[in-house]
């Protein structure tokens, strides 16, 4: 078997209506030095047969977790069983373009040891959330990162990232601690820009991201998760290191701080629901700070209230 350059290492659960569009963006590369390690985390949908169904016709195969065992523990399978000399990762709801693999092994062809972001482009369904408040927040969600200093841009890995076979070696495995939803890839990215690795952004790696959070209340959910993770950052490193990250002392601030305090989950979720049935009979702007008052004050429930999270996502 030919030796591929490139090894595209993707971490999938409930991933089966997904896998066949990333598929399909593989199967179209310029370049076709490449293999993909689609590390099933539980097969909870008949994921196993499409990875299965694909492998006549592209080098993909795959790794199947009896049980849930978290997006770490998918991500170290699936770079443990690379063979390529370039380490890509990639979700399964990402939709790469033709040339996704020839611009991420010229982002590595000098040998010079460095992390490569590609960010994402949200694609929404037309639903209240993304009209207000989920497609203008993309937007300006990718010009802020693009103005970070370099020093700052670790916060920014994610799941469209890539190094080299040596450099994944050199900063080691992702860590299993991060169980649920969130920050193992903020925790990587932290540990390869600590061992004096450049991070940069490379436009040209923009991927099609086919977005989970299409509501109000899963994008509240989702940052209720990330705040309780963001714990087991802080825990590992210290709050220092992420800068001013608690809400001002302004009307704003105050209102989400005693919103985090006051509801747990379960109350936000509820907020969540309504405000999705509400949201096209208000303003923009209402609809837009409703939106964003509820997912900040759930980040913040979320670190608050960690004990509330399950692990089984």
């Amino acid at each position: 078997m030919t030796q591929p350059k490139v090894s595209i290492v993707v971490p999938s659960r409930g991933g089966a209506a997904r896998l066949p569009y990333l598929f399909e963006a593989l199967g179209a590369q310029t370049d076709p030095s490449w293999e993909a390690i689609v590390v099933i985390d539980g097969d909870t949908d008949g994921s196993a047969k499409v990875v299965e169904a694909a492998r006549d016709e592209l080098p993909v195969t795959a790794i199947v977790f009896p049980e849930n065992r978290g997006r770490s523990a998918a991500l170290n399978a699936g770079f443990a069983a690379a063979r390529g000399d370039v380490l890509i990762r990639c979700d399964d709801d990402l939709r790469p373009a033709p040339n996704y693999v020839a611009a991420s092994t010229a982002r590595h062809a000098d040998g010079v040891a460095r992390g490569v972001i590609g960010l994402v482009r949200n694609v929404f369904p037309e639903t209240p959330y993304a009209r207000a408040y989920g497609s203008s927040r993309d937007v300006r969600f990718r010009e802020d990162a693009y103005q970070l200093p370099a020093e700052r841009r670790w916060r920014h890995w994610c799941g469209n990232v890539s190094v080299s076979r040596h450099t994944y070696d050199r900063v080691g495995e992702y860590d299993t601690n991060f169980r649920a939803y969130g920050w193992e890839d903020v925790d990587w990215g932290y540990r390869l820009s600590r061992a004096g690795v450049e991070v940069v952004f490379a436009p040209e790696l923009e991927t099609e991201h086919h977005v989970a959070a299409v509501t109000t209340e899963i994008r509240v959910k989702r940052a209720f998760y990330s705040g309780a993770a963001k714990q087991t950052f802080a825990a590992k490193h210290g709050t220092a290191v992420l800068g001013a990250t608690m809400p001002g002392t302004g009307l704003w601030g105050k209102l989400v701080s005693r919103t985090a305090e006051k509801n747990g989950l379960d109350s936000l979720l509820r907020k969540a629901r309504m405000a999705d049935g509400a949201l096209d009979r208000m303003t923009r702007w209402s609809a837009e700070k409703r939106v964003a008052w509820l997912v900040e004050s759930a980040a913040l429930s979320g670190e608050l209230h960690p004990e509330q999270v399950a692990n089984d996502v």
